[in-house]
Parts: C-alpha cells; structure tokens; sequence
C-alpha cells in the first residue's frame, strides 16, 4: 500500500512537472516570436495626413531602400540661424505626434529638433530590425552634417530611442549625447522582467548602451527619475560604470518614466546644455 502511494505521488509529481515544462516553453515561444508586439506600439499615420504642430515644421520623406520610407519632422526654430540641431530618437510608443510636445525645449533655445519615426512608426515603412534603426538614424546624421557642423549637432535619445542615440554618438562625432530614461541594454532589461528565461539567446534587440556610451567621445548626460516602473533607476544607473568622468548622471527624485518633463531639475540641466558655447 505504502509503495502504491509513493507511486501515485511520485507519477503527480511527474504530471506537475510536465506541465510546468511545457508552459515554460509555450512562454519562451512566444517571448521569441512576440517580442516585437511586446517592445514596440507603434501608431501608423497615412502618407497623405497632415500634421498641425503648434510648432512651424517641414515634413520630409526619404527612401531608405525600394522597400522603406524614412519620415522625418523637423521643427524649425523663430530664429533665421538656428544655434544648432537636436536629432531626436523617440521611445517605443505611437509616433512622432505623440512626441512633438517635447521640441520646445530644444526651439526655445533655439535648436532645431529633427525627429525621427521608425519603420512602422508614424508614416515610416519597411521592416523593423535593431540594425535598420542604426542604418535609419545614420541616415539622419548625414541630412543634418550638410548643414550643420558636428559641434552643433546635439544627439538625443528618449527611453527606446536610447539605445538607438548612444549607437550613434558612439559612430559620429556630435557636441553631446543626451539620453532621458535610458537602459543598460535592452537584454539586461527584459532579464529583469522575466529572469527565469534565456533572454540573451531569444531577445533579436540588443540595444547595449553600456557598450555604445563608453566610445563616446562627446559629454553625456543622462536623466533618470527614482519612482520609473518601466525602466528601474537600478537598471539605468548601471550606465555609470561605464561613463567617463566628463559625463554626468542626473537623478531626479520621485520622477517617473513620463514625467520627467515637469521637474525644474530637469529643465536646468538641459538648458545649461543647449544655451552653452
């Protein structure tokens, strides 16, 4: 009888088991092959709709590829010579409108902001990879070197667009990489939302700003608020080890994800940024 029971037990305990087993991978199947409806929300706009920003902008569209077009809002400064350029990388979210709110901090003193949708985002086309947002914001770097010279050029990266910012200040030279809830890379980020799964081996997006701000010759400041639930403080001021000692890491308490807008720590740092010679 007591062998009977240990049987029982041990086939229940096998059952459990399996079951366990096959959820954990039906979990990691569909982390791999979801991964992009989880990283991205991306809201697409039809070519033909106009945008009504209360800021004066040009709208410009740029075949990347047969396959891919680039859209690209520029708002343009009161001033007939703007101080310079900020390149603009969004986070995961909607499109460029979602975050047009943001350009004047930049023409306020006097930049332009150059903001970029990527490929599904917006008015943007072709297919999103980690390797077509570099070719994309590389493309962007050199509309703008045409008329801007490096030290006027101010490369800024806002949550995902972080990843995609730090990539290219580490490849052009710009006066200043500035990045606003930025992560470690994304691979350290989803491991924190799901330890228990291989992230490194099924993540297809690396994005690591770890290894992208320590090639950056240019001064870097990132901004990162106590109270973010989407990014962790912890996670982003990981990034400190591998700063230089010219960079400076900007915790601005109780501040979230979103709303680092609305501190005045926050304004002051990035006004002293863009009113410097």
């Amino acid at each position: 009888m007591a062998n009977r029971l240990q049987v029982h037990k041990k086939k229940k305990w096998l059952r459990w088991l399996n079951i366990a087993l096959v959820v954990y991978l039906l979990g990691g199947i569909t982390l791999y092959f979801l991964q992009d409806y989880i990283l991205f929300h991306p809201e697409v706009i039809q070519r033909n709709k106009v945008y009504d920003f209360s800021e004066k902008t040009r709208e410009i569209n740029v075949a990347a590829d047969e396959e891919s077009n680039i859209n690209i809002v520029q708002f343009l400064t009161k001033d007939s010579v703007p101080r310079g350029v900020v390149l603009y990388f969004h986070g995961n979210r909607k499109n460029i409108g979602w975050y047009a709110a943001y350009a004047s901090n930049f023409t306020a003193n006097g930049y332009e902001v150059w903001m970029i949708d990527y490929a599904g985002f917006g008015k943007s086309t072709g297919r999103l990879t980690e390797q077509k947002m570099y070719d994309d914001a590389a493309q962007l770097y050199i509309m703008s070197h045409t008329i801007f010279p490096a030290d006027r050029i101010i490369i800024y990266g806002k949550s995902l667009g972080t990843g995609v910012a730090s990539w290219l200040a580490a490849k052009r030279s710009c006066k200043e990489l500035i990045l606003e809830t930025p992560y470690y890379s994304m691979t350290s980020l989803l491991q924190y939302y799901v330890p228990i799964y291989p992230v490194s081996t099924l993540l297809k997006y690396k994005l690591p700003v770890h290894t992208y701000i320590a090639l950056v010759n240019a001064p870097v400041t990132i901004f990162h608020g106590t109270a973010d639930k989407v990014i962790p403080y912890s996670n982003a001021h990981r990034l400190t080890t591998a700063m230089h000692p010219k960079d400076r890491f900007i915790t601005i308490e109780n501040a979230g994800h979103n709303n680092l807008n609305d501190y005045p720590q926050f304004h002051a740092v990035l006004d002293s940024i863009l009113q410097s010679r």
